[in-house]
């Protein structure tokens, strides 16, 4: 028996390593400032002791399966492998350098010749994890015949449940399943992050009689995306916490390609697992050979005392410490972008000089020219070549560039690089292995082809694209889109489908890496119809992410109020698309979508009236006091995640004594709603309309006893406003 704990300044993780099975995680635990030096850890050590039993080794911290080796007993379900109960414990290290604390952890497979590594990563002061599995194939195994691996998880635990329970003479009862809910997000198209908090059985897990049967129910609640869009179906983001509010834990997978989260019950609890592609769902498998080294999808994980929120505020600490930024990430930039309901992908000389002019006016950092750019005409299907048409710039488009940077702003282009259109010339002088295929047959959706970056023609196109946009135009920003979402993956290579698109995936994050080292003024937006691709693979490297592409900005209320459960709010990226001839509260609405977040401005500015642009400037004034401390602020949502059709939707930025809080009111929702502040109970706090200035008709009242603010807008239209609260 080999146990261990591993204390870093704020998170705790221990483990059993028994003689005759694989190791399991025992507790996951926050730990006070100052508890690795003190060891001031004894409440956590308790419970780890408490832990080691049956009850928490039951649930391997690896599963893997290849060809040959699947399950026992059989299902759908991606545990109770042959091979994660196979692994036993060799050795641990544990490291520490420039803030940041290592833990590897090694078992082996000696039947089938496997090293298994499970690796950990804390960042001071941040109470999560990041964690990922790798897999060696041992020299000399199995006479050099090759393992096919056809699933792999990233990290697997039940130590929730235990976690969750009571502690009694050393012992520890854990939590039921029934306990627990979990907090996830359906995403599609213009229906970005739709959460939905419920009970596990609501979520799938099926109550059956144990004693009958005599084993566990083989239900499982999954939770999944398909495809190069990493987030076209599920945030790759959600939470479980008590009903109590005792214990949260979040987990967000960062991969920027399929994904996979599974929770079911074993025969003494619930179990939590998390995975990049698997054959059973992505048809991914790779054949693993002596010496060989197959690296998982990256996840991580955050702990909190309390709620949903709770943990998702620390995965908000996590993402922050991913974030490879540049200097020029630090400028936080407003901005104006022609498409959302202004030109949509007909941009011109004649129509963009006036709408630069006036987001200039308005405030604006930066001024996008967004699709249609590089065609005469219709383009969809044509794209690829990306130099500008000559009909819609007659006189260039370095004289609309130019003329942005005269009105003080950096120029900024969209650009949809990973595509070819099928009848762009591109499409037949490009070599076929550029392209995504399979069985030798180029794939083809939306009429486009999804360019291989692997292959070195395709890296060399793309490369060549942005390096002349930066020379010839001096862009400094490009919204990057990828709208085209073609299935498993490719096979070119004699790969499965699914391991093409991971070598895909992975090939796009060192081309941006790489674009990134050679631009460092260039910010690049994230954005896949939207927010279809929004993952921390991706966001861990660039500057802005795409929220939606909904038109409604009633409809996107909830939208922006919810992104930030996925996405920094400093990367947020929501559309505020004012027109002229709204009504004053229409108008307000449409602005303070974007205020909580980075304002993605669009709108007929230049059509406005002198009082309208008003409007628009203290939004966008409003907001840039917002982006003073912003990568300093935490969401919260006093209401609870946003339904999708929820009448009132809230969202608040707070910085110790200071929140920022937005409220919206939809459709014909009652006027008056009660926002709870926990964190003011018994306080006295002072609340004024932030934006607009003015009040006009709403009012509010605070409850100090009950910590409740009463809010009340009697307008019969929707509504919005955002509020600044300090609190004594």
């Amino acid at each position: 028996m080999t146990d261990f704990t591993w204390l870093t300044p704020s998170v705790a993780l221990a483990f059993s390593g028994p003689q005759d099975g694989p190791v399991a995680v025992l507790s996951i635990g926050v730990l006070p400032h100052g508890a690795e030096d003190n060891r001031a850890s004894s409440a956590f050590d308790e419970r780890a002791a408490a832990n080691d039993d049956q009850t928490s080794r039951e649930q391997p911290l690896v599963e893997l399966t290849a060809f040959g080796h699947g399950r026992f007993p059989g299902s759908f379900r991606h545990v109770d492998t042959v091979i994660g109960k196979s692994l036993r414990y060799v050795a641990h290290d544990e490291s520490t350098d420039a803030g940041v604390h290592r833990l590897r952890i090694q078992q082996i497979d000696r039947e089938r010749g496997l090293r298994v590594v499970s690796n950990f990563e804390v960042h001071d002061g941040v109470s999560a994890f990041r964690t990922w599995t790798e897999v060696t194939r041992e020299h000399g195994a199995d006479q050099g015949e090759p393992i096919i691996l056809d699933f792999v998880s990233s990290f697997a635990t039940g130590s929730f449940l235990a976690d969750a329970g009571d502690v009694h003479d050393g012992h520890v009862t854990p939590a039921d399943v029934e306990a627990f809910v979990i907090a996830h997000a359906d995403n599609d198209w213009v229906a970005e992050s739709r959460w939905s908090v419920e009970s596990l059985r609501d979520a799938g897990l099926a109550r059956i009689d144990r004693d009958v049967q005599h084993q566990p129910p083989r239900s499982r609640a999954v939770f999944a995306n398909r495809g190069s869009w990493s987030s076209g179906e599920k945030a790759p983001t959600g939470a479980l916490a008590t009903r109590a509010g005792s214990l949260a834990l979040a987990w967000q997978v960062e991969h920027n390609g399929p994904w996979l989260v599974e929770l079911g019950e074993n025969r003494y609890g619930a179990y939590l697992l998390l995975s990049g592609p698997t054959d059973q769902e992505h048809q991914w498998n790779v054949p693993l050979s002596a010496g060989q080294t197959f690296r998982s999808a990256t996840a991580s994980v955050s702990v909190a005392e309390g709620k949903v929120y709770d943990a998702l505020r620390a995965m908000t600490d996590q993402r922050r410490s991913l974030r490879q930024r540049r200097d020029i990430d630090a400028a936080l930039p407003v901005v104006f972008n022609d498409y959302m309901n202004t030109l949509m992908g007909n941009p011109s000389t004649e129509a963009l000089i006036p709408l630069v002019d006036a987001a200039a006016q308005a405030g604006a950092d930066y001024f996008c020219i967004d699709a249609g750019w590089y065609a005469d005409g219709s383009w969809w299907d044509g794209v690829g070549g990306w130099e500008p048409s000559h009909k819609r710039f007659p006189g260039g488009l370095a004289e609309v560039t130019d003329h942005i940077r005269t009105r003080g702003m950096v120029p900024g282009l969209w650009l949809e690089p990973e595509v070819i259109g099928v009848r762009s010339q591109l499409a037949h002088s490009l070599p076929d292995d550029a392209f995504f295929s399979r069985r030798g047959v180029r794939i083809a959706e939306h009429g486009r082809h999804l360019l291989d970056l692997r292959h070195p023609s395709a890296r060399a196109h793309v490369d060549g694209v942005v390096d002349r946009l930066v020379a010839d135009f001096g862009i400094g920003f490009i919204k990057m889109d990828e709208n085209t979402m073609t299935g498993p993956g490719t096979d070119r290579g004699d790969t499965s489908p699914g391991h093409g698109l991971l070598e895909h995936s992975r090939a796009v994050l060192d081309w941006l890496d790489e674009i990134q080292v050679r631009h460092p003024e260039l910010l690049i937006e994230n954005c896949a119809s939207g927010a279809m691709r929004m993952d921390y693979a991706m966001l861990s490297r660039l500057h802005l992410q795409s929220t939606s592409d909904q038109q409604d900005p009633v409809m996107y209320a909830s939208i922006a109020a919810a992104a930030a459960a996925s996405v920094l709010p400093e990367q947020a990226g929501n559309w505020a698309y004012p027109q002229p001839g709204m009504s004053k509260e229409a108008r307000t609405f449409a602005l303070v979508n974007g205020i909580l977040g980075r304002m993605y401005l669009s709108g007929y500015l230049n059509r406005m009236s002198d009082g309208e642009r008003s409007a628009v400037r203290e939004a966008v004034s409003a907001h840039k006091r917002v982006l003073v401390d912003i990568d300093k602020r935490h969401p919260v949502w006093p209401l609870g995640l946003p339904e999708w059709d929820a009448g009132w939707v809230a969202l608040g930025l707070c910085a110790g004594r200071h929140i920022y809080l937005s409220l919206w009111r939809r459709w014909d929702a009652p006027g008056d709603i009660v926002i709870p502040l926990r964190d003011a109970v018994g306080t006295t706090i002072s609340v004024e309309s932030f934006f607009p200035a003015e009040q006009d008709a709403w009012t509010w009242k605070w409850s100090a006893d009950a910590g409740e603010l009463h809010v009340r807008a009697p307008t019969t239209e929707s509504t919005a406003r955002v509020l600044e609260i300090r609190f004594d």
